[in-house]
């Protein structure tokens, strides 16, 4: 399965971005995060090409929790999209890329006061409002700075996507937005319209789970939510000016995972949107979209250097299992523990050889900590560099420090160019912020 710009070279590693993934390992280390530049590129004009063509009022926006550093939100202000940021790190993230401030998201299910003021202050495009609590203190800040905010409202639309339950964000049960059923939502667009002109109300939002193999429940999302701007527009005389359907289209993980193509999804949901538009009788808003894990997600790979290789006797055939220790694992990629989540790897210093042995991967951490149960690879030997495929998205962003470790560099590669854009960490790091009482000193 090889993604992007990956090859085989000539000498028989595996390349991606012109760069031998062996000479990477060699240069800055394993573990080491390597995002194809060209494909990420490629998947941003793709989104806005197939989408802009078909409806033109839309704008597309990247998710920066799937993977964010100075560098990717330069990359994104460079490819003409917005930035959905969900944290006050995020959004310092895009002030210190000079990311456009008009052009960003603010989300995040329990925004602090200091991230608001750090969103006034900054001057951000749009604030998501998630609650009651967030709509009356931006509100109270909005009067007492004399300003005024645009802000969306996202709703749940009681839609449960067909993905890992703890994936799942759009269904009633759920701490994200406004429930549509029990009137909640309702209410907070009687009070965003009532804060005016302090509070500028220019639509509404959802976002339904991730790692989405079609776009079955982005339609029934958007019937839902049309449905709603209708009886919203017959409750209040409010009409909706913007319409955010979020992100959640998946990727390939494995070979047989098949999503959509990109116009094929926005075939698909430009097609129920219309059709939606015309049933309803509504005014049709701009289209927001905020993906995520399908514009970096497949662009990344994560190596690793091949440590001890052990086989141990199993009751169920073959009769015995292989374990090929690794020097990462959950702290670099904690989602196989999360969700479950499953990944395909090749033995990248013998990426022409035959994949006959079958290996589960397992990180170096004090848990069970593996990564990938019983996958073909070519022989492996200590030493060898190993590829994981498809972590661009969730893995660096998730990363932690557990059992102390220090976290990956990433590099950007392009045209047989390597440009770190995130250091590995040093020990030093791991104990920077540390601090010990006088009292256990003597």
């Amino acid at each position: 399965m090889l993604l992007g710009t990956q090859r085989v070279n000539s000498r028989g590693h595996l390349e991606v971005g012109g760069c031998d993934t062996v000479d990477l390992a060699r240069r800055f280390g394993t573990p080491l995060y390597v995002i194809d530049e060209a494909t990420v590129r490629a998947n941003c004009r793709s989104y806005r090409a197939a989408f802009e063509s078909r409806y033109p009022r839309t704008d597309v926006s990247f998710a920066g929790k799937a993977f964010l550093t100075t560098a990717m939100a330069r990359l994104v202000a460079q490819e003409g999209l917005g930035l959905d940021v969900a944290s006050a790190g995020e959004l310092y993230t895009a002030i210190k890329a000079d990311f456009p401030a008009e052009k960003l998201l603010f989300h995040g299910n329990n925004k602090s006061a200091a991230e608001l003021e750090l969103a006034f202050q900054y001057n951000v495009g749009r604030i998501v409002v998630d609650n009651f609590h967030e709509l009356a203190m931006l509100a109270a800040m909005a009067r007492d700075k004399k300003s005024s905010r645009k802000i969306l409202l996202r709703v749940a639309p009681g839609v449960d996507p067909h993905t890992h339950r703890l994936i799942r964000t759009g269904q009633e049960d759920t701490k994200f937005g406004f429930n549509i059923k029990n009137g909640d939502a309702l209410s907070a667009v009687r009070q965003a319209l009532e804060a005016a002109p302090h509070i500028q109300l220019a639509g509404i939002h959802c976002h339904i789970g991730s790692q989405l193999l079609d776009a079955s429940t982005h339609v029934e999302a958007i019937d839902v939510m049309v449905g709603f701007i209708r009886s919203l527009k017959d409750a209040t005389g409010w009409s909706a000016q913007e319409l955010d359907i979020g992100g959640g289209l998946g990727i390939r993980y494995l070979a047989e995972q098949l999503p959509p193509t990109l116009d094929d999804f926005a075939t698909t949901v430009i097609a129920s949107l219309k059709d939606a538009f015309a049933r309803y009788d509504v005014d049709e808003p701009a289209l927001l979209l905020e993906p995520g894990r399908s514009i970096v997600g497949e662009a990344g790979l994560t190596l690793y250097t091949i440590g001890a290789i052990k086989t141990v006797p199993i009751p169920e055939d073959p009769g015995q299992r292989i374990y090929v220790a690794i020097d990462g694992g959950m702290s670099d990629n904690p989602r196989p523990q999360l969700y479950e989540s499953v990944y395909s790897a090749l033995v990248a210093s013998k990426a022409t050889l035959p994949a006959d042995t079958v290996a589960t991967i397992a990180g170096k951490h004090c848990e069970t900590d593996i990564l990938i149960w019983n996958t073909p690879i070519a022989e492996p030997k200590p030493g060898d560099v190993l590829a994981v495929q498809s972590t661009g998205a969730y893995n660096y962003a998730m990363a932690s420090n557990y059992n102390r470790f220090t976290k990956p560099a990433c590099v950007f590669v392009l045209d047989g160019q390597a440009d770190l854009v995130s250091e590995r960490e040093t020990l030093d790091d791991v104990v920077r912020l540390d601090r010990v009482p006088e009292r256990l000193w003597t």
